[in-house]
């Protein structure tokens, strides 16, 4: 490594990936690569707090890494890998928990919101899914972390987390920030504007895969919610429309108030179209890129091969620093 800062990001393979996680996440993370020293991870292990397929998931989990790689991702650069392949994940989430309390978990928001959504599947794993997402920060002594509003709690558990082992053992880990690029483009639903684009939303009129193509997305976008007044504005109360706006200047790079001075006289049915056009343009590149990776399975596969030895080479380090200080006998 470098003197650059490091930051670590992933993104956990349910689902797809949508257009909010690509304007929200992948688009700031291929911007910052060549600023920091840059970990992206496939979070394998976050996803089955739900019951998955295992066919399902092997193949949602080489999709999600090669469109990070299409999104323009340099895996040789950058490290790529899946969390499962690098055990240290696991291993260093044990030895969080022992420095984690259960009132802190009791409190994640979205530990409340999962559970409420799969009730008969409240497992161990669901309720300590921030201390292993701390691992994942922790290990790599990561600066900055990429973060939305909803994951805040989230890393703010894991800057306790480490103050607290610091505070018995010394300066172990890096306390790491929050990052939050201006330019993150916060995506909502089409269907539900008042609630995030989720790639696990059951509607698929909600949500804009990074591989739909030209006619779903238009179709999604014809469908999108607005409102009954008619006029293109952003402001407070008009969230439909708010969001196609912020769509549009995002896939445009132009501010909102530029975007709503281009449609001023136009009629909804013009906007949406406008903007499944703009989002339909966005994507082709990144499409045509994933197609002829997935004609590469020899190149996919050394590059997360590879990326899971560079992983485990430096969270290795940290592992050992923690062994020590606990008082593990050296391997």
């Amino acid at each position: 490594m470098n003197d650059k800062k490091t930051i670590f990001s992933g993104i956990q393979p349910t689902g797809c990936i949508t257009l909010g996680n690509y304007l929200g996440a992948l688009k700031n993370w291929v911007n910052l690569q060549n600023d920091y020293n840059c970990i992206f991870s496939v979070v394998d292990l976050h996803s089955i707090t739900v019951r998955q397929d295992s066919a399902q998931l092997r193949k949602r989990c080489m999709d999600f890494l090669t469109q990070y790689l299409a999104c323009g991702i340099d895996g040789e650069e950058n490290i790529v890998f899946f969390q499962s392949h690098v055990p240290a994940h696991s291993e260093l989430a044990w030895v969080l928990n022992c420095f984690t309390y259960m009132g802190e978990l009791s409190r994640m928001t979205q530990f409340k919101d999962k559970s409420s959504k799969h009730a008969d599947n409240i497992n161990a794993g669901l309720f300590t899914y921030p201390v292993l997402m701390a691992a994942d920060i922790l290990l790599y002594q990561t600066d900055l972390v990429p973060v939305g509003i909803d994951q805040k709690q989230h890393l703010e558990l894991a800057r306790d987390i480490a103050i607290r082992f610091n505070g018995v053992f010394g300066d172990v880990f890096k306390v790491p920030e929050g990052y939050i690029p201006k330019e993150a483009a916060r995506i909502m639903s089409l269907q539900d504007p008042t609630s995030k684009m989720s790639k696990s939303d059951p509607n698929v009129n909600g949500f804009i895969s990074i591989l739909d193509d030209p006619d779903t997305i238009r179709r999604k976008f014809k469908r999108a919610v607005t409102d009954s007044e008619g006029e293109i504005a952003f402001r407070e109360g008009k969230h439909g429309v708010n969001n196609l706006l912020n769509i549009y200047s995002a896939v445009t790079n132009q501010s909102v108030e530029k975007s709503v001075n281009e449609f001023s006289g136009l009629g909804y049915g013009e906007l949406k179209e406008r903007v499944a056009q703009a989002v339909i343009e966005e994507l082709r590149p990144m499409q045509e890129r994933y197609a002829d990776l997935c004609k590469n399975k020899d190149y996919i596969n050394k590059l997360y091969t590879e990326g899971a030895q560079r992983a485990a080479y430096l969270a290795s380090k940290t592992l050992r620093k923690v062994h020590r200080k606990l008082g593990y006998v050296d391997r």
